[in-house]
């Protein structure tokens, strides 16, 4: 994609420069301004952090006061007992949640126009989508410390200290990040903000109660309980719970953890900045 403008003497030239033509330090300029432009508008639209900030307040207080008692007691404890299953469980469907939207959120700025501004301008495609992720990233951290505050409140008992706590945060954190990319990919790919939220309800739905994230796997059926083990939300589950209440392997589930947060970038990501590249 190129425009092109007069410089003096009449001549014209280029003002769109491909990627391979934007140093890495123009590159990040370009991203921190688009990132300050993002958080602008969360500053003046505070009404797009509700879902970061009540979502994981509302489930939180549902799973533990509604299916605590009950899911606590086949733990053999109580909603107490309860609380230190589920809320790294939280930690893990934070993300996925928050990530859906900016899928939302990516085609309706197309849909807008506001994507026909950006090409324009003499800037790296890729640096709008990264913004984007930086600032998601960013939500998903306010999402997880609103979570992590209720559940302290309701009684959560951190059995560890704080390096495995941040250690459980920066894993809820990479993977989250690497959904992005995957509804990214469906936003750019998609005609309508609906269709994208439809097909996202598709995945997450099997993805968050198919998981260790609610109940324990071996409750389910045969069938059920195969699938948790092969589920990267039972993964980050598993080893945030490892992290937080000093129980279980560590290792393993981290490591597939960040396996799957570093496959799903390296496949999704370039598609994504390449359907970008294709629509603008």
């Amino acid at each position: 994609m190129s425009a092109t403008t007069l410089q003096p003497g009449g001549r014209s030239a280029g003002v769109l420069p491909d990627e391979g033509r934007i140093g890495p330090r123009a590159n990040a300029r370009h991203i921190g301004a688009l990132v300050r432009r993002n958080a602008l508008q969360i500053k003046q639209d505070p009404e797009s952090m509700f879902d970061a900030v009540l979502m994981p307040i509302i489930f939180t207080l549902l799973f533990v006061y509604v299916f605590g008692g009950a899911v606590g007691g086949s733990l053999g404890g109580g909603r107490e007992m309860y609380i230190n299953y589920v809320i790294p469980g939280l930690m893990a469907m934070g993300g996925l949640n928050i990530a859906m939207s900016v899928g939302t959120g990516v085609n309706d700025d197309f849909n807008k126009g506001v994507m026909d501004r950006f090409r324009t301008m003499p800037i790296a495609r890729s640096s709008v989508l990264i913004a984007k992720l930086v600032v998601e990233s960013g939500r998903m951290l306010v999402s997880t410390l609103v979570l992590l505050s209720v559940a302290f409140l309701i009684g959560f008992d951190l059995k560890t200290g704080p390096l495995e706590l941040l250690g459980a945060v920066a894993l809820a954190l990479a993977f989250g990040s690497s959904l992005t990319w995957i509804f990214m990919l469906l936003g750019l790919s998609l005609k309508t903000p609906q269709a994208v939220q439809g097909v996202g309800f598709l995945a997450i739905m099997p993805l968050q109660f198919g998981s260790s994230i609610f109940a324990p796997p071996g409750s389910m059926p045969g069938w059920l309980e195969a699938f948790t083990q092969y589920n990267p939300l039972s993964q980050l589950a598993d080893a945030a719970r490892a992290l937080l209440n000093g129980q279980g392997a560590v290792a393993h589930p981290v490591l597939v953890t960040m396996a799957w947060a570093v496959g799903i970038t390296v496949v999704t990501a370039p598609l994504a900045v390449s359907r970008f590249r294709s629509r603008t």
